[in-house]
């Protein structure tokens, strides 16, 4: 009766939104000169010039100021802006707003961007880090072709993925820098907010809410060679672990017997390293998030298309940057020690130590020997 006639534990409901709705993460300083502007609508207004709708991504804009419509190499000074019919005097990051701009041809533009000046170049591909979509059934090859969504823009790419096992380890390092930073902060009396990075939201979205990290990557690192997407990270002791993005410091939460637990439907794929090489050419700032989809897929087919999401992080041209990704295969040799060498004493710690192993079955007679001088030899008791 009280469903139907009145309301049953309403205070009850607005806990649960205020504890689980979270405000949106916003720049502290909003800035002009990142200023990005997803358009939806565009129309000419008599006597005034023309509107364009639509919501402020990134930054800030004020009258008079300029902008840039990269697709179309054009800028124009901002002439009025209205927020809800009426004149506002800045808009800035999640604002719905129209821009007023004058001399201008509406028909040149539906929907698009519009940005600060130079801001937004064209790319003909990128490196990205990138998570696959658990809910996607196949598995994703290096060198295959994606459909690729970066704001309101899809274009085919064809994508190589790497580095699973390294970004791991840097997101590790990186999150113990952050709880080391957080506990001094805490202890000084630091508000935290102040140490946000300013850009949070990118063009068609935040890759902050597609739990993306903020990585850099390092140009002259060295990655292990990977064929394709790795669905899960090897641990120390040879096993493979579904886990978020880190290698699992424990493996007892997830192995037990020595046999792979369930993987948990709550876990995601690891990170990794992808190159988005553009089939045609983009508009598109750094930072941005991006959708891999298989969009050839059959629409009845009642699978998930939505292959991975990611975050642009550096520019990437084949014609300049083919080969400055250093990436190696690891090789080794299986021998059998036979015996040790003659027993020595060390004259500074008085310890009985061995410089000599023989070993067979690691080299052939005809095999080159200088190649494999100074080269670490381990034992399988990983000695």
């Amino acid at each position: 009766k009280n469903a139907i006639t009145g309301t049953h534990n309403i205070h009850g409901l607005l806990d649960i939104l205020q504890s689980q709705i979270r405000a949106p993460s916003r720049d502290a300083k909003p800035s002009p000169d990142r200023f990005h502007f997803a358009v939806d609508h565009c129309f000419p207004i008599k006597g005034q010039g023309t509107v364009l709708t639509g919501t402020c991504l990134s930054g800030s804009a004020r009258p008079n100021e300029m902008v840039e419509f990269p697709t179309l190499a054009t800028q124009k000074k901002i002439k009025g802006l209205q927020m809800f019919r009426r004149k506002a005097n800045v808009i800035q990051q999640g604002d719905r707003a129209g821009i007023c701009v004058s001399n201008f041809d509406a028909k040149l533009m539906e929907r698009g961007i519009i940005a600060s000046p130079g801001t937004v170049k064209l790319i003909r591909g990128a490196i990205a880090v990138v998570r696959k979509v658990r809910f996607f059934k196949g598995g994703l090859n290096s060198g295959a072709k994606f459909h690729v969504s970066v704001g309101h823009t899809t274009v085919m790419a064809t994508v190589t993925f790497w580095g699973a096992r390294e970004i791991a380890a840097q997101v590790e390092k990186k999150e113990k820098e952050e709880e080391k930073n957080s506990a001094f902060n805490t202890t000084k009396g630091k508000d935290k907010s102040g140490s946000q990075p300013l850009g949070k939201s990118s063009l068609g979205g935040s890759a902050d809410l597609a739990g993306l990290p903020r990585l850099k990557f390092d140009w002259n690192q060295d990655f292990l060679h990977q064929d394709n997407y790795l669905e899960t990270l090897p641990t120390n002791d040879g096993h493979n672990e579904w886990n978020d993005g880190t290698l699992t410091r424990n493996g007892s939460e997830n192995m037990e017997g020595g046999k792979q637990a369930s993987l948990s439907a709550n876990k995601l794929p690891p990170l990794h390293w992808a190159k988005l090489e553009f089939l045609t050419p983009v508009y598109c700032p750094m930072d941005s998030l991006v959708i891999g989809s298989r969009l050839d897929t059959e629409v009845n087919a009642n699978a998930c298309r939505l292959a991975f999401s990611g975050r642009l992080v550096e520019r990437y041209d084949a014609k300049t940057d083919n080969g400055k990704i250093k990436t190696y295969t690891k090789k080794e040799k299986v021998g059998t020690v036979c015996r040790l060498g003659d027993p020595f004493r060390r004259s500074d710690d008085n310890k009985v130590v061995r410089y000599e192993v023989f070993g067979t079955d690691l080299f052939k007679k005809e095999t080159n020997m200088s190649q494999f001088v100074g080269l670490v030899m381990e034992t399988d008791r990983g000695e």
